[in-house]
């Protein structure tokens, strides 16, 4: 059997996300090697677990990471900063040749679900994870595209308050958009919508998300295989993503339609669609599917990205 030799990579962000990966990778990293944790805080845990677990923590950022004496050999960076920031980090480290995963609601990369296009993003330079509530959601949506036309598709992703850190919080804007905008593109759906809720509850629930789309009429029976489908692509890479119900379905004919926001009166078949996403508690607590799924979706796009390019990287022997 040859032998591969793993693509070296980096994490900017030594926050929950960041940390999060860190601990994934070291776990269940099969072509990656992590060399360096980023971060701006010295005294972050995750700059000092990164330490205690002999991985380059850098704490002065981007600049840090770049006048690093290992900067050569990375091949791929994880950005689990911020939207603001990664703009500025996008444009230096693709300069650099470096193949960039965004963990952030920038979007200046094409945006990837990997359940429903990550075959199609293998060469991009920079790709987007969209959101938690877009990784868990869009592939449902998708789902039912598949088998019949959707006119509006609607998300709501509920998390724990304890599960958004100041990044989450500080991108709420951009987490809306971003994902409306992931609907219409990777879902298919002709508008999107997308709704964010902090739960305070204690002790904290676990992520859920429920899922609206407005399609043309089909058979149910089709839809429901469909989505099942894809419920277990996911659960491929996030074994703890799963239907909370079974899906649930409405005609609305022309003398009955729903009002819909940007479309007015319209009819058609509305899916109902209940999810939960429960986090592997690598490194938070399993009520953190949000972070989780990020995390997850994170590392399955760079094992293929590692694995599609090893001739070229000269990893292949």
């Amino acid at each position: 059997m040859d032998h591969v030799e793993r693509a070296k990579v980096a994490i900017i962000g030594s926050g929950n996300i960041g940390t999060d990966l860190m601990m994934k990778l070291l776990r269940h990293g099969r072509s990656l090697e992590l060399a360096a944790l980023v971060g701006i805080d010295a005294k972050s845990d995750g700059l000092s677990r990164a330490g205690r677990l002999g991985i380059a923590a850098i704490s002065d950022g981007i600049d840090g990471l770049l006048a690093w004496p290992g900067i050569d050999a990375i091949k791929i960076v994880f950005d689990a900063s911020s939207a603001g920031a990664h703009r500025r980090h996008s444009e230096r480290l693709l300069a650099r040749g470096i193949k960039v995963i965004d963990l952030t609601p920038a979007a200046i990369g094409p945006f990837v679900v990997p359940a429903v296009n990550l075959d199609a993003e293998l060469d991009a330079p920079n790709i987007n994870m969209v959101t938690c509530g877009g990784q868990a959601t869009i592939p449902i949506v998708a789902a039912v595209s598949r088998v019949a036309k959707v006119r509006y598709a609607e998300i709501v992703a509920s998390i724990a308050s304890r599960s958004a850190g100041p990044g989450t919080r500080a991108n709420i804007d951009e987490f809306t958009e971003t994902t409306a905008r992931a609907i219409e593109k990777l879902g298919g759906a002709d508008k999107g919508k997308a709704i964010i809720i902090l739960n305070p509850a204690e002790p904290p629930l676990m992520m859920r998300d429920t899922v609206y789309t407005l399609s043309e009429p089909a058979d149910a029976a089709l839809i429901e295989r469909s989505v099942a489908d894809m419920v277990a692509r996911v659960q491929a890479y996030v074994p703890g993503y799963r239907l909370k119900q079974s899906v649930q379905f409405d005609l609305h004919d022309d003398a009955h339609p729903l009002s819909v926001p940007g479309l007015g009166k319209v009819s058609g078949l509305k899916t109902t669609v209940l999810l939960e996403v429960e986090g592997a508690a690598h490194y938070l607590p399993a009520y953190a599917g949000n972070l989780d799924i990020m995390t997850s979706t994170a590392l399955i796009c760079a094992e293929r990205f590692a694995e599609s390019a090893l001739a070229i990287w000269g990893g292949k022997r």
